[in-house]
C-alpha cells in the first residue's frame, strides 16, 4: 500500500531541450494566441492600474518543475497530486490532500483546489484555513445528515470570506481573492463543492458521471446577479476584470452594502451537490482551469481511464495530465488531484502490450521521417519531426490524449535519431588507419 510521499519532480532534460530549441516559434503564438498582448487581461486576473506598460503575466520560458504527492487511505482510497507553475509568472495554486480527517470523521477525506488570482496570498491562507472553518461549524458530523453537510460546507465558505474581509481591513488590501474545488468523501456520499472557474469531475463504469459547474459572468444567472448588485458584464468579465463570478476575497466586488454577501457582484458561496458513492465509481479529479482551458470533462476521463491500465504510479498518470496539457498550449498555472476508488482501473497485460506496440511504432517512424528529412538535404530539426507525424494516421493513441500525449515519447526517440546521426557522422570524418 502506497504511503505518503511528496516532492519536487524536475522535467527531464530531453524536454527542457524542446523549449530551448522552439520557443523562439512558439512563444508568440503561446503568449498572444489567445488574446494574451501586454495590454489585455489574462484568465481570472485583474488588470493593472499603473500607468505606463502593463507587466506581462506569462514568462519567456515555461517553468516545467513539478510538485507531486501521494497517499492513501487504510479504507482503500488512494490519491495523487501534481503542479507547476508553467508559462504563469508566478505559482499562485495551492491545495489540499486529507485522506483521513481522523476521530469520528476517519473515513472521511477532504481534497481541495485553490486558484488564486492577483496574487496567491488569498490561495495560501484559505488552503491552510477553510477546512477548520468548515469543520468549525459544527455540522460535520460521522451521522452525515446530508443537509446539514451542505450547510456547514457553504457556512464555513462564509467564514473563510468574512475572516478575509477582515484580514483586508486591518492589512489595507482589497485586491486578489482564488476559486476553490473541493469533494469530501464520506462512507455514503461524495459531496462536490465549487466556487469558481475550476472544476470536479467523477468516472464512473468509464464515462463522466458527474462534474460541477463553472462560476463565469457571462451565465445568465451569475449575470444577473452581477447586474443587480451595480455591476456589468464587459468581454465576458466582472466590469470588464475579473473573468470569475464566484470567489473568496476579491472585495472591491463586494462593496453593495445593500446586498448579502451572497447576492454581492462575486459572490463567496459555493455550489454543494452530494452524489450517492457507487461501487462502479473508478476516480474523480479536481483542477483547475488550467487544465480545462485545453480538455474536456470527456477528454480527461478517457485518458486517464487509459492511463491507469498501463501505469500504477498515480503521481505519474497526474503528471501525464500535465505534460498534455501544456502540449495543448495551456498557458495557466495546472494543478490536478486525482482520487482512486476500489474500483478504478487496474494494470492490464492487453493495455501494456498495446501500449509498447505504440511506442515501438512511434520511434520506428520518428527514425523513418528522420531519414526522409535527412536525404533530401533537410535539416530534421523536431518540429518538422512532429509536423509530419500530425498528419500521419497513428493507430492506438491513448484516447483523450492523442498526439500531444505521446510527446515525450516522440522527443526522446527524436534525440536517440540525432545521437545516432552524430555518431555517424563522427565515424566518417574520423581518419582511417593507414594499414
Amino acid at each position: 500500500m502506497r504511503t505518503s510521499r511528496k516532492g519536487s519532480v524536475e522535467m527531464p532534460a530531453f524536454v527542457r531541450q524542446l523549449v530551448k530549441e522552439t520557443e523562439k516559434r512558439v512563444t508568440s503564438f503561446f503568449k498572444g494566441g489567445r488574446g494574451g498582448g501586454a495590454g489585455e487581461l489574462s484568465e481570472g486576473e485583474e488588470g493593472g492600474e499603473e500607468e505606463g506598460v502593463i507587466p506581462s503575466p506569462y514568462l519567456d520560458r515555461p517553468v516545467l518543475d513539478k510538485h507531486m504527492q501521494e497517499g492513501c487511505a487504510s479504507w482503500g482510497l488512494t490519491y495523487a497530486l501534481a503542479s507547476m507553475q508553467g508559462w504563469r509568472a508566478h505559482m499562485e495554486d495551492f491545495h489540499n490532500c486529507f485522506p483521513q480527517l481522523g476521530g469520528e470523521l476517519a473515513r472521511w477525506g477532504f481534497f481541495a483546489v485553490y486558484d488564486g488570482h492577483a496574487g496567491s496570498a488569498v490561495a495560501q491562507h484559505c488552503s491552510q484555513n477553510l477546512l477548520d472553518h468548515i469543520l468549525g461549524t459544527g455540522k460535520i458530523q460521522a451521522g452525515e445528515d446530508v443537509e446539514r453537510v451542505t450547510e456547514g460546507i457553504k457556512e464555513g465558505f462564509f467564514l473563510m470570506d468574512k475572516h478575509l474581509h477582515a484580514m483586508a481591513c486591518r492589512e489595507g488590501w482589497e485586491r486578489g481573492g482564488t476559486t476553490v474545488v473541493a469533494t469530501a468523501i464520506t462512507p455514503h456520499h461524495i459531496y462536490f463543492v465549487n466556487c469558481g472557474d475550476s472544476r470536479a469531475v467523477l468516472c464512473r463504469a468509464g464515462r463522466v458521471a458527474f462534474s460541477t459547474e463553472d462560476h463565469k459572468p457571462f451565465s445568465p444567472g451569475e449575470r444577473e446577479r452581477i447586474e443587480n448588485a451595480g455591476g456589468s458584464v464587459i468581454v465576458q468579465r466582472v466590469n470588464g476584470s475579473l473573468a470569475v463570478s464566484r470567489a473568496l476575497g476579491d472585495f472591491s466586488y463586494k462593496t453593495a452594502e445593500w446586498l448579502p454577501v451572497t447576492e454581492q457582484m462575486v459572490s463567496p458561496e459555493p455550489e454543494v451537490s452530494a452524489v450517492e458513492r457507487s461501487p462502479a465509481d473508478e476516480f474523480l479529479v479536481l483542477a483547475c482551469d488550467g487544465v480545462w482551458d485545453t480538455v474536456t470533462n470527456e477528454e480527461l476521463c478517457a485518458f486517464i481511464h487509459s492511463r491507469l491500465r498501463v501505469c500504477t504510479d498515480l503521481r505519474e498518470v497526474c503528471s501525464q495530465v500535465i505534460d498534455l496539457c501544456l502540449y495543448k498550449g495551456s498557458l495557466d498555472n495546472i494543478s490536478i488531484i486525482l482520487v482512486c476508488f476500489p474500483g478504478a482501473p487496474q494494470l492490464s497485460p492487453e493495455a501494456l502490450h498495446q501500449e509498447a506496440e505504440l511506442e515501438d511504432f512511434l520511434e520506428s517512424k520518428v527514425a523513418e521521417i528522420f531519414e526522409e528529412l535527412s536525404a533530401r538535404g533537410d535539416e530534421p530539426d523536431l518540429l518538422s519531426v512532429l509536423t509530419v507525424l500530425a498528419s500521419t494516421v497513428i493507430p492506438g493513441l491513448p484516447p483523450g490524449g492523442g498526439l500531444q500525449s505521446k510527446r515525450n515519447c516522440i522527443i526522446s526517440a527524436y534525440y536517440q535519431q540525432k545521437e545516432v546521426q552524430r555518431s555517424r557522422l563522427a565515424q566518417e570524418l574520423s581518419p582511417t588507419d593507414a594499414n
